[in-house]
């Protein structure tokens, strides 16, 4: 059996199973635990390090991390429903008290260094791509055609999940930074914009265009059927401010939730959303429906849409085919509305780029990029967030605009585009004395905490009253104990070790079995370990010749074989992993140096 190269970084990376399912790689149990301290103004530092918009994001994050927790997992036999750990919510905590002294922590812009780059867009992903090249030296400019940054962060999200002013402030740190702001200004011509001698040019202008449906009735009723995506912007904006009675939503994704529930607060007596799919295969998240549905908006699965019904023009209802799960048949039903919200997806518009302009582009419509450096086929223009490989999500955007702002860094510095260095690690030991340690390692039986919501009658009323009100502190120190620090790993020292068994027979998981090596180990294990995504942790060298093995998966980190072991074989070592950023770190050893 081969033994684990625990030196080896991505090992207890993927043990911190949150951090490792977040594109941006935020250390969740870190700043977690920052907020069980009281410590709101490091614990936002943390994740606006990593992520950008801890308070957006606390709020709208599709949160990949939580499906991951391990929480989910070792609740199992303790809970009817298991849960993770609400880590989204929990970073909305730290960005709603922090205080004001947080300005004073984000770093002062390098002294400018010659460089100019053009962000195309003011999306998550450009900015950013702006804050990080700011940080260093660059001359960033933002281009859009909007009055204020945010993109679709802006547009497309209802006030009622996310305040502007929240907006506001965090492309506030990021324009504070000397990022020079362009509003009002689309780009439409990328050979125009290349001709203005830019060092790079960095596109992250979205998906922008929504899929309409060629359907029967469609342009007899223009009138009274939107896009979803355009309704939303003309809601934001406040060129929509009421809708029809009766209103049908078409699409089963994050949009189609939002425009549901948008026309729920404009008005509209009876909202129904229909989707092609089954109600399991719909591609919003499930909190998303769950808040859909709690505000008394029925979802219709296995509704297949037929045509616009309309009497001279004017829209009278929507007829379906109701298909049978798993069969193309089905009866045919007409649902009576007024309007239709058409939200079956987003597609990608580049008519600015000229085909001649020297970028690649597929037969899906999309740039030909590296997928490592997000570079495209004209070396000095980079693509990322939506525009890159289709519509993401925010965290996503986040993930890319860091990368490519990596490899812009790199490109100018004469360096190689798909190359990247090592992440920062380090493992450093929580040992204080005997059996004390510097984290609470008491495993709570608590199940998840509920958010509070504002009441119905003030939430429905108005489109800018936010639904959720976010943890206070009591509920958030709650919370933040069902944590299991994951991040705290139990890293084990096979020449301490006098096999006496003591951790096997503490481990509360049955983790820990000592056996002989070879084959088959996962089945030979105390508890057999069954999730293949997650490794076993085996060390030999042990004196009998046994293996010690030690199943990662539902590890509750809580510390009891290292507070057992008699010889300290066992010990509880908080791991860290840092992504390098633009800049110095990124650059090779022999090239940290200032742009020339």
């Amino acid at each position: 059996m081969q033994w684990t190269d625990t030196a080896n970084p991505t090992y207890f990376h993927k043990v911190v199973d949150c951090q490792w399912a977040c594109p941006a790689h935020t250390p969740v149990p870190e700043y977690i635990r920052l907020i069980a301290q009281g410590r709101h103004d490091e614990a936002y530092w943390v994740n606006w390090v990593s992520n950008v918009f801890p308070g957006v994001l606390g709020r709208t994050c599709d949160r990949p991390c939580e499906p991951a927790c391990r929480r989910g997992r070792v609740e199992e036999k303790q809970a009817a429903k298991p849960e993770p750990v609400a880590i989204c919510r929990l970073k909305r905590v730290c960005a709603d008290n922090k205080s004001d002294e947080f300005r004073a922590m984000v770093p002062k812009p390098a002294a400018r260094n010659g460089k100019r780059v053009a962000c195309v867009g003011a999306g998550p992903a450009s900015l950013a791509v702006a804050r990080d090249l700011a940080l260093e030296g660059y001359a960033v400019t933002v281009f859009d055609g909007e009055a204020k940054p945010g993109g679709f962060i802006r547009t497309q999200i209802p006030r009622f999940r996310l305040p502007e002013r929240v907006i506001d402030e965090e492309c506030g740190y990021i324009l504070g930074l000397g990022v020079e702001w362009r509003a009002g200004q689309r780009v439409g011509s990328m050979k125009a914009l290349l001709a203005e001698g830019w060092d790079a040019v960095f596109v992250g202008c979205g998906a922008p265009r929504g899929r309409d449906l060629a359907l029967p009735g469609r342009d007899e009723t223009r009138a009274q059927v939107h896009i979803g995506i355009d309704w939303l912007s003309s809601v934001s904006f406040g060129h929509v401010t009421a809708v029809a009675p009766r209103v049908i939503v078409l699409g089963g994704g994050n949009t189609a939730m939002d425009c549901c529930r948008s026309a729920r607060r404009l008005g509209a007596s009876n909202v129904t959303v229909a989707v092609r799919s089954g109600y399991a295969q719909m591609k919003a998240s499930p909190w998303e429906k769950e808040d859909a549905e709690h505000e008394g908006i029925p979802i219709l699965d296995f509704h297949v849409p037929l045509a616009f019904e309309h009497v001279d023009g004017k829209l009278t209802g929507m007829r379906f085919k109701k298909a049978k799960p798993g069969s193309e048949a089905g009866e045919e039903v007409v649902i009576p509305c007024d309007e239709v919200l058409i939200a079956v997806g987003q597609e990608n518009s580049f008519p600015w780029i000229e085909r001649d302009a020297g970028i690649a582009f597929g037969d899906d419509g999309l740039p030909v990029l590296d997928k490592l450096s997000f570079q495209s086929s004209l070396p000095q223009v980079f693509f990322g967030g939506d525009a890159a490989f289709g519509p993401k999500n925010i965290i996503t955007a986040v993930a890319h605009g860091h990368e490519a702002a990596v490899s812009i860094d790199r490109l100018l510095h004469g360096e190689p585009v798909t190359q990247r260095p090592p992440p920062h690690v380090n493992l450093v030991s929580q040992k204080m004395g005997i059996h004390e340690w510097s984290y609470d390692n008491a495993v709570t039986l608590d199940l998840r905490s509920k958010v509070p919501w504002a009441a119905a009658e003030a939430a429905l009323a108005s489109i800018k009253v936010e639904v959720e009100l976010g943890f206070d502190a009591a509920a958030a120190l709650k919370e933040a104990g069902r944590c299991l620090n994951c991040d705290v790993q139990t890293v084990f020292a096979p020449k301490l070790c006098i096999e006496c068994d003591a951790c096997v027979d503490i481990c509360p998981m049955d983790c820990i079995t000592f056996t002989a090596d070879g084959p088959g180990l996962r089945e030979r294990l105390n508890a057999p370990a069954l999730n293949l995504m997650q490794d076993i942790y085996v060390e030999g060298g042990l004196k009998t010749g046994r293996v010690m093995a030690k199943d990662e998966d539902v590890c509750l980190h809580c510390g009891l074989c290292a507070e057992r072991c008699p010889t300290g074989a066992w010990d509880m070592q908080k791991f860290m992993l840092i992504t390098a950023k633009a800049g110095a770190a990124s650059r090779d050893h022999a090239t940290r140096k200032e742009v020339a």
